[in-house]
């Protein structure tokens, strides 16, 4: 059987259960009254971010695509306009974070790397509002105030992610 790439059988139970993790963060995260309509403090993204560390683009971006679906799924929001954005969201959130990931390496700790997470999310969830709901370019001047948001909700899942991760390196040895 040489030369038959199998699947480690670690990655078949982790990757599940990143998603199972992320699913049911979301779904608490949304019983949470939010500040804003627009406004979550994205804790289901900590699994995404182990899922950058750990593994390649494909099944990052899996735990995030599924992540959002089951969540959209039991809060009955699946499919619509509130998941089109998160789902477009998510996906250019995911895509930053492993990216920058590759480029930067250590030299960006979770922390970094989860507030370039933050800042495309939002960047993603305007684009998809602006091109499936408000066609006006004056949209675009929510983006310094979430930016600004961002840098405190994604420092926020990346400093628990940090600790996640140090602990997950602490128990390897």
């Amino acid at each position: 059987m040489s030369g038959v790439n199998l699947l480690k059988p670690k990655r078949l139970t982790i990757i599940p259960m990143l998603i199972a993790a992320g699913s049911v963060v979301f779904i608490f995260e949304s019983m949470i009254p939010a500040p804003l309509p627009w406004a979550k403090l994205g804790l289901s993204n900590i699994v995404v971010l182990l899922a950058v560390y750990y593994y390649g683009l494909i099944e990052s971006v899996t735990v995030s695509w599924l992540r959002i679906v089951i969540g959209g799924l039991f809060t009955g929001s699946l499919f619509s306009p509130a998941f089109a954005l998160g789902f477009c969201g998510g996906t250019l959130a995911v895509l930053s974070m492993w990216s920058a990931r590759k480029l930067f390496g250590d030299r960006f700790s979770a922390v970094g790397i989860s507030i370039i997470g933050a800042v495309f999310h939002n960047i993603g969830q305007l684009a998809a509002a602006h091109f499936l709901l408000i066609k006006h370019s004056s949209i675009w001047n929510f983006l310094p105030v979430m930016i600004i948001g961002s840098l405190f909700t994604g420092g926020g899942v990346g400093f628990i992610a940090c600790l996640i991760l140090e602990r997950i390196r602490l128990n390897a040895k």
